[in-house]
């Protein structure tokens, strides 16, 4: 196990563990995760997650403390909890989740080896770097620092470490939810992945966005019908071009702007911060100053539906009687009901649709204590935060767990560069997340969770 003190603490110091030598094994650990493949392919083909679940249990046990390893749905996937007693027994648990998987790899379209956790030019190189490996190291590393020194937060906070984030949950946060809800007794709030990383303004004022809502799912299995018939033929029935047609028109198709609540709360912080009037008939006027992170936000304006999957025919020379595609639908928080309305008008007679994924929306307020206790902590590692809050265009574990009524929030914070492209690194070619990125994680959460 990893020695997180190599030198002496600072004894008349109120934080003595708030300095750069004191957090930067942290890449280290985030370097030794990614190095376990733990792919997940959604059709239960990958590796699965134990060999990381089995690294994140000795780990704590090397700290001292008591986790649970456990399987959920097979012997592959698995996943571990410990729960940290607080100092006020009375006061509601907070849960940290964080999830084990990760999307695959192909190696060819890296210039770096994808599962091998290299770690140059100040960056840890890998698949699961920001999605979120990141924040599994920086859970860990706060949590020894905690035992080595006798820190022990306010009240009890569990740590849940999941498998099957990354193919909606099933075999993971859904099924802790349907399985063990015991585990999570007592917990009302909690933190998770994609919240807390700053965004610079053209203006070069930081943002630091603190996920409140994110968009609901649905996977969508469309299937067209017709005659099947030989390929010579002249054939007005043939389900690949209606398929096609329909495809096509969702693809093109551009959803109204419809603003939720935290939506107009973000926008109107961000033109605040920037300087610019907020102009409610022209919200995506100050996408511009986001930079990069414009398409994440721009996608939380609107529904979307992306064509990302098309199967039909078995001969080249015979018309299929089915053709079938995936899209992959997001709609806004509190208007599914109007999503699937309007999906439904985008499609041709004899095209079908069932969903083969599909979870909830998520909204909650950008208000009370924790996010309190967040914007503290923030602004004491940088004084220049500007905390708001944002709608996730995707989603997290934090869906299942709402269903126990646990308020949750996306906060995993990093102080990023500013010509970094952080939001195409989930899920992107040669995933990294700065070193000095992940130190700053770790000085955030730690000010954060001793007193949340």
């Amino acid at each position: 196990m990893l020695s997180l003190w190599p030198i002496d603490p600072v004894p008349d110091q109120a934080d003595p563990w708030h300095s750069d030598p004191m957090t930067s094994d942290v890449a280290t650990i985030c370097s030794e995760l990614i190095s376990l493949d733990t792919s997940n392919y959604g059709d239960g083909t990958g590796p699965g997650e134990a060999s990381a679940a089995e690294y994140v249990e000795a780990f704590l046990r090397g700290a001292g403390l008591q986790p649970e390893r456990f399987q959920t749905t097979s012997a592959t996937r698995q996943a571990v909890v410990c729960r940290i007693p607080g100092q006020d027994p009375q006061a509601p648990g907070l849960v940290i989740h964080a999830h084990l998987d990760v999307v695959p790899a192909i190696a060819a379209d890296w210039s770096v080896p994808a599962f091998e956790g290299t770690i140059h030019d100040g960056m840890v190189w890998g698949r699961g770097a920001v999605d979120m490996k990141d924040m599994d190291a920086m859970i860990l590393t706060v949590v020894q620092q905690w035992q080595s020194h006798g820190i022990k937060p306010r009240r009890d906070i569990v740590l849940l470490f999941l498998p099957d984030e990354e193919a909606g949950g099933r075999h993971g946060a859904h099924w802790v939810v349907e399985n063990r809800p015991e585990l999570l007794e007592g917990v009302t709030e909690g933190i998770g992945e994609v919240g807390g990383f700053s965004v610079e303004l053209a203006n070069h004022k930081r943002l630091y966005m603190i996920e409140t809502a994110q968009k609901g799912l649905a996977w969508l299995r469309l299937k067209a019908s017709g005659t099947a018939a030989h390929g010579s033929l002249i054939h007005d029935d043939n389900a690949v071009t209606r398929l096609a047609r329909t495809i096509s028109r969702i693809g093109e198709h551009r959803f109204p702007i419809q603003l939720t609540p935290p939506v107009q709360e973000f926008l109107e912080a961000a033109c605040d911060a920037a300087g610019v009037p907020f102009d409610p008939s022209d919200p995506e006027a100050v996408i511009g100053q986001l930079g990069p992170a414009a398409r994440m936000i721009g996608a939380t304006m609107r529904h979307t539906a992306n064509p990302t999957m098309l199967s039909a025919g078995y001969k080249s020379n015979v018309i299929p009687g089915e053709a079938q595609a995936m899209v992959d639908a997001r709609f806004l928080p509190g208007l599914e009901e109007d999503f699937f309305a309007q999906f439904d008008a985008l499609l041709e007679p004899g095209v079908t649709y069932e969903p083969q994924e599909k979870d909830i929306s998520l909204q909650t307020t950008f208000d009370g204590d924790l996010v309190a206790g967040m914007t503290a902590a923030l602004r004491a590692e940088d004084p220049h935060a500007i905390p708001v809050p944002y709608t996730l265009s995707g989603g997290t574990d934090a869906k299942a767990l709402s269903l126990l009524g646990i308020r949750c929030y996306g906060f995993a914070p990093l102080q990023l560069p500013a010509d970094l492209d952080f939001t195409s690194l989930f899920h992107g070619i040669d995933e990294r997340v700065p070193v000095s990125s992940l130190e700053f994680g770790v000085r955030v959460l730690d000010r954060f969770l001793r007193d949340a």
